[in-house]
């Protein structure tokens, strides 16, 4: 079956939350595992949208916070696919806190994520290419193989020796 690629743009997906106490831990900062949940929507979201088709969670990356986002702020999630790969999406998510009352906006973080589409049977079925089209969309594109590479590696389906890509990155001078 021969999918027809589509437009990286197409999967954007914009999300918006609000930090309510339940949200919050006892600093009153948003937990990062409310956020990773949140972050988790709208990276499936992005994906199904670009596969037409239920998603699974592959893997998460590193998520490092950069600043926290406060009790009564605004959490802004983007979510895009940036690479599609035979059954597998990579997804590039970038969030924001905003605080309503002094009226500006700050990052929290960026993570990528991998999802894998599902057929009516669960098993795993293809999806379409991404184009990108932005500077950044093909930059997030080029960068997609090796760490696709590199999440293969240290999930043990991949041996190092075997990740061109990489080692491609490591042997340039």
């Amino acid at each position: 079956m021969t999918l027809s690629p589509k437009n990286a743009q197409q999967s954007l997906i914009q999300m918006t939350e609000l930090v309510l106490p339940n949200d919050t831990n006892t600093f009153g900062n948003l937990m990062g595992g409310r956020l990773m949940y949140w972050m988790d929507i709208a990276a499936a979201l992005s994906c199904m949208k670009h596969c037409a088709a239920p998603v699974v969670t592959a893997s998460v990356d590193n998520i490092s916070f950069e600043n926290p986002i406060k009790l009564g702020n605004v959490v802004h999630i983007e979510a895009q696919v940036t690479r599609a790969f035979n059954t597998s999406m990579e997804v590039h998510m970038k969030v924001w806190g905003e605080d309503p009352v002094q009226q500006y906006r700050y990052k929290s973080n960026e993570a990528f994520m991998t999802f894998v589409a599902l057929d009516p049977n669960g098993n795993s079925r293809p999806v379409p290419a991404v184009i990108a089209e932005t500077e950044e969309e093909k930059k997030l594109f080029e960068g997609a193989l090796r760490r696709r590479q590199l999440r293969l590696i240290l999930s043990g389906r991949m041996k190092p020796a075997d990740a061109a890509e990489l080692r491609a990155l490591f042997m340039e001078a």
